[in-house]
Order: C-alpha cells, then structure tokens, then sequence
C-alpha cells in the first residue's frame, strides 16, 4: 500500500507565520476603523486630518456607449508610462499604444525634466501616428496622490513609488504638462482630464459593463476608488452635470499611517517601513502591493534561516540581500500544484540555496501563501467595507495590477474572503480590466467630451 506524503510546515515555521494571518474577528475590526476614516476623509470638517483621502475626482459619469471620435491617453504610474491613441465609435474601439522608459535620475531629477520628458515621449507618438497635425483631447492618468479642484486640475499631495521628483508636490501636474508641451511648441494637445488608475479602471470596466462602481489596483501599489453620492462628498464644489454621483479616490494605500493597522503590523512590515523611500507613509500599500509582497517574504526567510528553522540554519548572500527576493516569484512558487516545487527549485538555485531541502521547500511555499493570502485579505477587506457602505444589490468591481494579474490564486482568495465579510444580499464579481488605465483615461475624455457636446445642444 502506498501513503500519501504529508506536505505541511513545519509547526514551529506555522507558530512564526500565525501573526501574518489575519482571522475574521481581526478583518471586521479593520473594517470598521476603514469605514470610519472613509467618512473623516468625505466630510469638509474632518477631511485634513482624515488619513484616508477621500479626493473626489470629478469625473460625474460613466461610459454609456455613445462617446465617439479619437482620443489620447496618457498613462503615467510607474518606471514606465504608455502612450495611447484611441478611437471610439459606438460598441467597438480601435487602440494603438507605445510603451516608453522613465530612467532613474529623471526618476529622482527635477519635476521640470520629467514633463520634458513625459511631452517628447508624446510628441514622438503623434508624430508616428500622424496624428500631430489635429488637436486631440487627451486623458491623462497620474497614479499618485492628487488633490483635485476640477477635471483638468490636480495638485500632487506626495510621491509613491520610488518617485521623488522637485518641484511638484504642492502643485498642479496638468499645468506642468500643459508647460512641458508649450515649451516645445511643435504639437498641439488638449489635456482635458486628469485622473488616477483606479478611476481609469473603473471607467475602463464600466464601458462594457454597466454595472462597474468600483475600481481597484494591486498592482506596484494599491488603490481603490468608487462612485459616491455628491451630497456624501462635502469636499465636492462643482455643477451637478446630472449623474447626482461623482467618482472617489480613496488613496487608501495611506490607510494605517495614523496606526490604524498597528495591531496587525508585523516586524517585517516595520522593517519594510524603515527602509523606504517614505518611511510612515502609505503603511497599508506595503502590506499590499506588488512593490514590497517579495520583500516581506524574503525578510521572513531572513530571520527563520538566522534562527535556525530554514536551510539547515545556513543561507546565502543573496537571500540575505535586500530586495531579492521578487514578487514575481511568490507568484511563479504558488503556481507549482501542492507538493511539486519546480519554480521553487529553480529560484533556490538563483538564490545559491542550492543545500534546500524539501521540507525547506515546503516551508517557504507555506510562507508566502502567508504573506499574499494576507494581502489579499486587507484587500477583500475594504471591498467589502465600500460594497456594504453603496448598498447596491448588483455590482461589479474593476480590478488592474500585476499581483490581481498574476498571482495564480488571488482571485479566487478574494471572491472567498468578501463573500465572508460582505453583506450576503449583494451581488458583486470581479472584472480584470483589460486595457487597464489607459483605455479609462482615454474614456474620461470622451465622456467630457460627451457632455460638452450635450450641454452645449441643450444651450442651443
């Protein structure tokens, strides 16, 4: 008779991990201090103290399948930005797009060499596409976090992502660009909206399904943003255009910073703090996103391996190196079926951990389900919180970013856990956005577009 090979951790590596789990009691609780500062953040008198933002993005409608004509999309949030040219017509759409570099000293060099860099990139595409000769309306994705006064302004609150440019926080990206371009003089661009990535896979979602009221992002890092009542958004000053709604930008990847999240903040989460470029800042995204989920992991590793419990107590200098350990192969280890370690041999090899055993093996795949089940979980956490806050019986939830992309079970954790914390009489799904935030922009600007066009024959 055969027997089936037990494949479990090791119970002092399951005892370590407990304080990466977090249970429903623990989930409810964050619940309920998120819906808390989701109100601070909608009210005028609490709104500047508020830690999660609450920006209302002014973007009023949704796609309803009448925007026609081209449209540029600029989608700027992260090392690299794309370049878009859209045409819509009814039902179909035909997308071109070019991806383009943002190196590291203009990462960190001066606002003005950034948007000098940013409208080159533009001119080279309309020149390519032919399109440089007509004025275009463009969209313009900027995924970090913006204090909106209206469609075509917003200021920069502060840098994520390895960004830290000079000269832009406290001032108005669209006017940079509008600049940057100016400067040139060879191409002629109407910027007439501006919004983040989530707002842009909300709208990107929303164009094929009608239902879509939320947009999220887990991506490098993670937001969400969804459609709210404009009495609820205090901070809200603009014409009702008829819609009664207006999207909201939450920022909550700055959730915690206040110490909400401390009771489930880990050693691991603090260490990844300390070492940021933003230390104190965005403490939700970094239990998150896709930028700091392979770090986590690896810093586990780090001290189970110091303290004897992995690889025979003997690692290597690469797994002891900060940033390693990737997110891509928290992904690429959870893909091998349970009990076949394919990818993680390989990536214990490129890590000079060749003396792995399989219990060792057994033990790392346990860890980092720990770590993206957790992620996972905070993030199911506020989408239940947003689903049980709008009331809606049906309602579809857009999603972009790498680690929802990837990931082979995220999905699936997701769906499970807001099925557990969501009240049970709403029906919701999760959509993968397929253009991402690109096609979104590019929507903005045409439902702009769109209601220009309807106001003005209603003046007429």
């Amino acid at each position: 008779m055969g027997y089936k090979r037990v494949v479990q951790a090791t119970p002092l590596i399951r005892e370590r991990c407990r304080e990466l789990v977090l249970d429903n009691d623990k989930l409810r609780k964050i619940m309920e201090v998120f819906l808390n500062n989701v109100h601070r953040g909608l009210r005028k008198d609490t709104h500047p103290t508020s830690i999660v933002k609450c920006f209302p993005t002014y973007v009023q409608d949704l796609p309803n399948g009448t925007e026609t004509g081209k449209f540029l999309a600029l989608d700027l949030g992260g090392t690299n930005f794309r370049v878009l040219l859209i045409e819509l017509s009814h039902e179909h759409f035909e997308m071109k797009s070019k991806i383009f570099a943002i190196p590291q000293h203009i990462m960190l060099g001066s606002g003005e060499q950034l948007f000098d860099h940013i409208a080159e990139c533009l001119a080279i595409f309309v020149k390519e596409e032919r399109v440089a000769d007509q004025k275009l309306p463009l969209g313009f994705t900027f995924s970090f976090p913006l204090s909106q006064t209206g469609l075509t302004v917003g200021y920069l609150e502060r840098w994520t992502k390895g960004f830290n440019c000079s000269n832009v926080v406290g001032n108005d990206v669209v006017q940079m660009l509008n600049e940057a371009i100016d400067r040139r003089g060879d191409i002629q661009i109407e910027i007439c909206a501006i919004l983040n990535d989530t707002t842009g896979t909300l709208m990107s979602c929303a164009w094929k399904n009608h239902n879509t009221r939320i947009g999220l992002i887990v991506g490098t890092g993670s937001n969400a943003c969804y459609v709210e009542k404009q009495e609820n958004a205090e901070t809200w000053n603009d014409v009702d255009m008829g819609s009664g709604n207006v999207l909201i930008n939450l920022e909550w990847g700055a959730f915690g910073d206040d110490g909400a999240l401390d009771f489930v903040r880990t050693e691991y989460d603090e260490d990844i703090d300390r070492n940021s470029v933003n230390p104190s800042k965005q403490k939700q995204e970094k239990m998150i996103s896709g930028m700091y989920m392979g770090e986590i992991v690896r810093l586990a590793l780090e001290r189970f391996t110091k303290d004897g419990l992995l690889f025979g107590g003997k690692g290597s200098d690469m797994l002891f190196e900060r940033g390693r350990f990737y997110t891509k192969y928290v992904s690429e280890i959870e893909s091998d079926p349970p009990g076949v370690f394919n990818n993680l041999r390989d990536i214990c090899e490129e890590l000079g951990l060749k003396h792995a055993s399989e219990q060792d093996y057994i033990n790392v795949r346990y860890i980092c389900e720990c770590v993206s089940r957790r992620s996972a979980h905070l993030v199911s956490a506020g989408l239940a919180t947003l689903l049980n806050k709008m009331g809606e019986k049906k309602v579809t939830i857009g999603i972009d970013g790498s680690v929802y992309r990837f990931h082979p079970h995220f999905h699936n954790l997701m769906m499970e856990k807001i099925k557990e914390l969501a009240d049970p009489s709403i029906e919701f799904d999760l959509m993968l956005s397929e253009d991402g935030s690109g096609r979104g922009a590019a929507l903005v600007a045409a439902v702009a577009a769109r209601l220009q066009k309807e106001k003005q024959a209603v003046q007429t």
